[in-house]
């Protein structure tokens, strides 16, 4: 348990009432335990439907309007500009091809993907340590 009895014993016998003990002093206490598994269980579900954001999110166009019609994923989105630009190198010469818009967009989409991680996690590490009570242990 991360929150230990004592405080919600000392909490009701000062005569608060039960929900503001739930409200005040255990979800204050346990706030920083709850956001880390919300992280967690975020990334195992990134991790774990990445295959079928391969699979199902497949869409061959980019809609240019965000609010009508289909969209591509992001990890589809990687897959397709780098796919054109291997398209067009012979197999062997790889390492000698000039990079293209196709690679340069890909690389940024790939970018973004992990800016997007690296933010979930401070911003879930910021909430926890806001939220962390200050205690003597």
């Amino acid at each position: 348990k991360i929150v230990p009895n004592d405080l919600r014993e000392a909490s009701l016998a000062l005569g608060v009432t039960k929900q503001r003990t739930i409200t005040k002093i255990v979800l204050r206490t346990a706030l920083p335990g709850i956001v880390s598994g919300a992280i967690l269980a975020i990334a195992r579900v990134i991790g774990e439907t990445a295959p079928l954001l391969m699979t199902a999110g497949y869409i061959v166009n980019t809609n240019v309007n965000l609010f009508s019609g289909q969209m591509t994923t992001l990890p589809v989105f990687v897959y397709q500009e780098y796919s054109k630009l291997s398209a067009n190198c012979p197999p062997n010469a790889a390492s000698t091809c000039v990079t293209t818009i196709p690679m340069e967009r890909a690389w940024a989409a790939a970018l973004v993907l992990i800016i997007v991680v690296l933010l979930l996690n401070l911003i879930g590490r910021i909430v926890a340590k806001v939220f962390a009570v200050k205690t003597d242990r």
